[in-house]
């Protein structure tokens, strides 16, 4: 009488329920295939952080007395997709059972579950339990939107402040009193406090990495094999969150929003990865920046807002993810077609924002949020960039990207792909945004304020022609008002020399 409990890559808790006690029935199932590795093409350091992660937890899992079966990506046996394989370990084992942990992937939550329903039919017991991880569940943000007219985060965040009693007093209210201090964490970085020393360990892990390219295994970026320094197990990303409250989040407020090319951490966590393969669990980080600002070591505004990442961000856009999809992943509002420039996977442009914000996604496998929505997101959405295309590279760039929290913040908040479900307008500047948070525009190519002529910032023109295009979708939004009276202000010379300046950067995309 055997079970099989399947793990996935994003599943690597070893505090769940499943390993409170040793059960000489069960069989732990990690499996390194080439279904996952291949649905897009992924950062070299994704594939080899999750696999590195993988076998460390099955290693500790043996180590307890746990029965593990790890099918590595180059096990003869390996048929490369879950329930190919499952199918014959169940043979292997004469399963009588299969259990499984809720993917966060709705492609996969729907392969288990129709492979779950037929084997059901032939007599084999297949349960999905709960991977104890999430604050909430997968529908509760749509329930509680159910009568309003309007998804905001601000309320799904409130709603969880006072669920959870996070950062609230004895009567309930805000600490502080108010709910959000986003005005407060949007100051540029002058350089000063310095940027922490790097707190995670670095890996060797150059055999592993040999062996997923023995396998085929096509990956883009630098993987970092002889020093990847994401953390692989819970004790390590323990020492990370204790790190960064230590050295980073008293200063994580102000400058959250900062884009430098001097420091690519800044007062970032890192931690995103840790938490999205479950290593951390969400309540923990809560608990750990909340008790920071009760000790007096970081200021209330630097602990809402990393809070608010946490406990608003997160859960909610896993809640659009649920509430979307199937069908989520292909919206695309404005039509949007053109392809990634071929410098989206080499950094070579002459833009210095791109061109920090892109090559530093290459080399680290990680940017920062503003990086991500306000410099790529920023110009793919001006420039017409194929939403889609866009996607799938946020996708399998990022060490932290897994769809249910990568693909709303794409195609949602970063696009507008879903015509408004997720963000409230399209966030796109000017290169005057880019300039007064950050320090590329000074040795750049090209010129912050000229909109016209060939050294003109390319986000200038594709700014104001980005307005133009979509005049009778944008300008009743109460939040773009300042725009359009300026574009009134403009006679018609104007409009058509910024027309067609940015159908010529349109054009040349490749050569920018």
């Amino acid at each position: 009488m055997t079970t099989l409990r399947l793990l996935l890559a994003d599943q690597l808790d070893p505090q769940h329920p499943w390993f409170d006690s040793v059960d000489e029935g069960v069989v732990h199932v990690f499996m390194e295939v080439r279904q996952e590795t291949d649905h897009v093409l992924h950062h070299a350091q994704k594939v080899l952080a999750m696999f590195a992660g993988m076998r460390e937890l099955a290693r500790q899992l043996r180590e307890a007395g746990h029965r593990v079966r790890h099918v590595a990506v180059d096990d003869p046996s390996n048929r490369q997709s879950f329930t190919d394989n499952l199918d014959a370990l169940v043979a292997h084992y004469q399963a009588t059972a299969v259990q499984y942990q809720a993917p966060d992937d709705w492609r996969v939550d729907a392969q288990l579950a129709r492979w779950a329903d037929a084997r059901r039919a032939e007599g084999l017991q297949v349960d999905m339990v709960d991977t104890d991880h999430f604050l909430t569940t997968r529908d509760e943000a749509a329930e509680i939107f159910a009568k309003r007219k309007q998804w905001l985060m601000e309320h799904f965040y409130r709603q969880m402040r006072l669920k959870h009693r996070v950062l609230l007093d004895a009567e309930g209210q805000p600490e502080g009193g108010q709910w959000n201090f986003d005005h407060d964490n949007r100051k540029p970085w002058p350089g000063t406090p310095a940027e922490p020393a790097d707190w995670r360990t670095p890996h060797d892990h150059s055999a592993l990495w040999a062996t997923i390219e023995a396998a085929g295994v096509k990956t883009f970026g630098d993987p970092q094999a002889e020093r990847l320094a994401w953390p692989l197990n819970r004790a390590e990303a323990l020492q990370h969150l204790q790190a960064f409250v230590t050295h980073a989040l008293p200063h994580f407020g102000d400058y959250q929003d900062a884009l430098t090319g001097k420091a690519w951490r800044l007062f970032h966590s890192l931690l995103s990865f840790a938490l999205n393969v479950k290593m951390l669990r969400p309540r923990e980080v809560i608990d750990a920046a909340e008790a920071a600002w009760h000790a007096g070591h970081v200021p209330l505004a630097a602990a809402e807002g990393f809070i608010r990442q946490i406990l608003g961000w997160r859960e909610y856009v896993r809640g659009v993810y649920w509430a979307q999809m199937p069908g989520y992943d292909e919206k695309n509002h404005f039509g949007h077609a053109l392809p990634l420039p071929p410098w989206f996977w080499t950094g070579d442009t002459q833009m210095a924002c791109m061109a920090q914000a892109v090559g530093q996604s290459l080399r680290e496998a990680y940017a920062h949020h503003i990086q991500r929505l306000m410099v790529i997101g920023n110009f793919a959405l001006l420039a017409g960039l194929d939403p889609q295309a866009v996607h799938r590279w946020y996708l399998g760039v990022y060490i932290d990207a897994i769809e249910w929290v990568e693909l709303p913040n794409t195609l949602g908040m970063s696009q507008f792909a879903d015509g408004g479900l997720l963000a409230t307008k399209p966030y796109v500047s000017s290169a005057a945004y880019i300039d007064r948070m950050g320090d590329h525009c000074k040795g750049c190519h090209y010129r912050k304020k000229e909109r016209i002529g060939e050294r003109a910032c390319p986000f200038n023109a594709l700014y104001w022609d980005f307005h133009l295009r979509y005049d009778d979708q944008l300008r009743r939004n109460p939040r773009i008002g300042m725009v359009y009276r300026n574009i009134d202000k403009m006679d018609e010379a104007e409009r058509d020399a910024i027309q067609q300046q940015a159908r010529g950067i349109q054009a040349r995309l490749d050569r920018l």
